[in-house]
């Protein structure tokens, strides 16, 4: 039996992909050193093979001496940072690819020192205005809401798009029938009908109810007289009087109808009014009118058809407010940009909500530090261990590639002034 080999793993990246911090010009600046140092070497072995023939190049060859002893160690130190210099295993360099972990710790402790601390956090906070910045981002005048509009509105359609449309829903239907069931219904409908009778307003429902009666009077007067028929005894069918009865019943009916229509004064009228006055009182009084009521509303919870409506309706819900956060131009149209810029004017001229708001911030960021500032730590720290020392070396030396060839030419430079003015002193 063949085991297959193991995949070589290759060398870890930094987190992100390359590191992309290299300075544009740093191979120059690096040549334009390494060139700086070959021509002090040249100008010293010219000025050393003719310092006899012209003595005052005794000043050049100093300068140049001193300047290669100034540019060698520069360029030792320099390159000592990140490697070993010409390969040779000399204590002391290589600092950074052997201190990569501890350089990495030292990065997260000051991190966490500096900013991750809830006292620094709060302390920093306070010269952030959250809420005047809101309060300006939610007032931005017309034609300037491109971001809200674009990314606010994308941001919630994907949200809702994105939650899990069962349980959600079952949330939604769950927290609407059970609020149901806590609020009593009955002294509400009491109090709505008690105030409809005291403005007249249950008339208009009253003249409906009389017309609907008269039209089922009329659909239904062959049943009348069907059932008048029946009922009557063998005596009345014999001369003819159920008919007449019956006749006498229809007519009845329709003239009550119509005179019930016309005279708001009518005594049926009356007391069908007067039981709607009852029937509001005994909604907010009478206990047991209450009890049966509520009952009555819990059974209608409790109906699968009442059921699959509520879900029918949260589903119309979800899907038109998908379409209009889909559509950027009306994220802020209509009553929704009116509300959100009044928020952004209480935002900026409340100053009790201004600052509330800013305290919660300030609370809210400092127990983020609190709870995740160690986590954060750990991250950074073991995000740098996990770096390729060779890859992280490069890139860092990159980053600052020309101000360290900027120290070497300086190096040089200066090496070279002190070695002319300490042969200007011993000739003196």
């Amino acid at each position: 039996m063949s085991v297959a080999p193991a995949p070589v793993r290759p060398p870890a990246q930094p987190v992100g992909g390359r590191l992309s911090l290299a300075q544009p010009g740093a191979r120059g600046m690096k040549i334009a050193a390494t060139g700086l140092l070959l021509v002090m070497a040249t100008v010293f072995l010219v000025a050393r093979a003719y310092e006899h023939v012209w003595p005052w190049l005794s000043y050049v060859k100093s300068f140049a001496e001193a300047a290669m002893v100034g540019g060698l160690a520069d360029w030792f130190a320099v390159t000592a940072l990140f490697r070993h210099p010409l390969g040779l295993p000399i204590p002391h360099t290589a600092i950074i690819p052997r201190n990569k972990d501890r350089i990495g710790q030292a990065l997260a402790t000051f991190l966490k020192e500096n900013f991750l601390i809830p006292p620094v956090v709060a302390r920093r906070m306070r010269n952030i205005d959250i809420a005047g910045a809101v309060g300006r981002f939610l007032q931005a005048p017309e034609g300037q809401e491109t971001r809200i509009r674009q990314g606010a509105s994308r941001l919630l359609a994907d949200l809702f798009e994105s939650l899990d449309d069962e349980r959600l829903g079952g949330l939604v239907k769950t927290a609407l029938s059970n609020r149901i069931q806590k609020m009593e219904v009955s002294p509400l409908i009491g109090r709505a009908l008690a105030s409809a009778i005291n403005e007249d307003r249950h008339v208009p429902m009253l003249e409906a109810a009389i017309r609907w009666m008269a039209r089922a009077l009329d659909a239904n007067e062959s049943l009348i007289r069907d059932m008048v028929h029946k009922r009557a005894s063998w005596v009345l069918k014999i001369v003819s009087l159920d008919t007449k009865l019956a006749d006498s019943i229809v007519e009845g009916l329709r003239k009550l109808t119509v005179e019930m229509s016309t005279d708001p004064g009518h005594p049926v009228r009356q007391k069908v009014e007067h039981a709607l006055a009852d029937l509001a009182n005994d909604l907010q009084t009478n206990a047991e009118t209450r009890a049966k009521v509520e009952a009555m509303k819990n059974e209608l919870i409790a109906n699968q058809s009442v059921g699959q409506w509520i879900d029918a309706m949260w589903q119309n819900a979800r899907l038109s407010l998908i379409k209009a956060t889909r559509n950027p131009d009306a994220a802020l149209a209509g009553k929704l940009g009116e509300v959100l810029r009044s928020m952004g004017q209480s935002l900026e001229k409340d100053e009790r909500l201004h600052d509330a708001i800013n305290q919660f911030a300030r609370r809210a960021v400092s127990g983020m530090a609190n709870s995740y500032g160690s986590s954060i730590v750990k991250l950074v720290s073991e995000t740098v261990r996990a770096w390729d020392a060779k890859t992280v070396t490069d890139r860092l030396e990159g980053a600052v590639g020309r101000d360290l060839q900027y120290i070497r030419i300086n190096g040089t430079l200066v090496g070279g002034l002190v070695g002319l003015i300490l042969h200007v002193l011993d000739k003196l």
